[in-house]
């Protein structure tokens, strides 16, 4: 199995668990495949590879921080960026061109993540389902378009603005899943269940339950689903916003897997990692396991995790491992 990591200052290549920089650039947020050509968002921008992760060349919105790129499956990319942002390509990522409507919504919204001075807030999730957008906002919430962002509606899960990561069902596009945390636009929430987690929608997105009943640590993060089988949907947390490895007793971070769509959970942690020293920022399905997932570290590490939690190490040394996709 080849890997690509993205971490927080590059891309590298990994294969039989040899490292190999293969890009220089801030924080990776993500490596997608859409239409044969690879999409890393960076720190410095969108990069985009066309020969497996091999070479890469600017693909623009440099200056922005780029986290997702999707497909809304007849020609059209959507990207968004921090400052909150959203972008458009028809040529498959050569040009893009900034959605006016969601810049008017986060100019008058006041998002931001509430820390001191605050740090303007991110686009940092995107669904895309043809002419229906959700783009989930750290710390906004999700912003929602019927009609391919000509007008927006907002909605908070659980009155949680703060958005990380948003998956559909792949095999129910109405079924939305959101991990959040404990962030508010004016501050950050009590540490108590129902503050931070996991939430799940059967509507669109339009009304929203708390999935993470019992779930400790309750701040999540990463999530992936797999489409094959019963949809195993994978989502790592920890304690706090900021739990790494170099802090006293390590980031205390776990790994959960749901197979009944978020009504009940069981860890994928193995005895080293339960809970983990060290904290999981990379998540992606494995091609190769139905129900595996590849698993990136803050300490530099990815790990090969089985439906069984079997941990298999596929890579180190490299700096902290953002997100990971496996490639062929």
């Amino acid at each position: 199995m080849k890997i690509l990591a993205g971490t927080s200052r590059g891309v590298f290549k990994v294969e039989e668990g040899e490292p190999r920089c293969v890009l220089e650039s801030r924080g990776v947020r993500e490596i997608v495949e859409i239409g044969g050509r690879l999409f890393a968002g960076t720190g410095d921008g969108l990069y985009l590879s066309d020969d497996n992760g091999e070479t890469w060349r600017s693909g623009g919105l440099d200056g922005r921080e780029v986290w997702q790129t999707r497909s809304n499956g007849n020609g059209l990319l959507y990207a968004g960026v921090a400052p909150a942002g959203l972008f458009t390509s028809e040529d498959h990522g050569e040009t893009w061109t900034e959605v006016s409507s969601f810049a008017e919504l986060a100019d008058s919204a006041g998002w931001c993540i509430p820390l001191d001075p605050p740090i303007p807030a991110s686009a940092r999730a995107l669904v895309v389902q043809g002419q229906k957008l959700w783009v989930g906002v750290e710390v906004g919430g999700i912003a929602m378009s019927a009609d391919g962002g000509e007008t927006w509606t907002m909605n908070l899960p659980g009155d949680n603005p703060d958005l990380h990561m948003m998956y559909a069902d792949p095999n129910d596009n109405s079924v939305l899943y959101a991990s959040t945390g404990y962030g508010r636009l004016d501050g950050v929430a009590e540490m108590i269940e129902g503050n931070a987690g996991v939430f799940r929608s059967d509507d669109g997105g339009e009304h929203w339950v708390y999935a993470w009943k019992g779930i400790t640590p309750r701040y999540s993060r990463p999530m992936c689903i797999d489409s094959r089988g019963n949809s195993a949907l994978t989502v790592a947390s920890a304690p706090t916003a900021f739990s790494n490895y170099r802090q006293d007793g390590g980031a205390g971070a776990m790994l959960f897997r749901s197979d009944d769509g978020g009504e009940h959970w069981r860890s994928l942690c193995d005895e080293n990692h339960s809970p983990s020293a060290v904290n999981f920022h990379g998540l992606n399905i494995d091609p190769g396991v139905p129900g595996g997932v590849l698993v990136g570290t803050d300490n530099g590490e990815v790990w090969q995790v089985s439906p069984d939690a079997e941990w298999r190490a596929r890579g180190e040394g490299m700096p902290a491992v953002l997100s990971v996709l496996a490639i062929a």
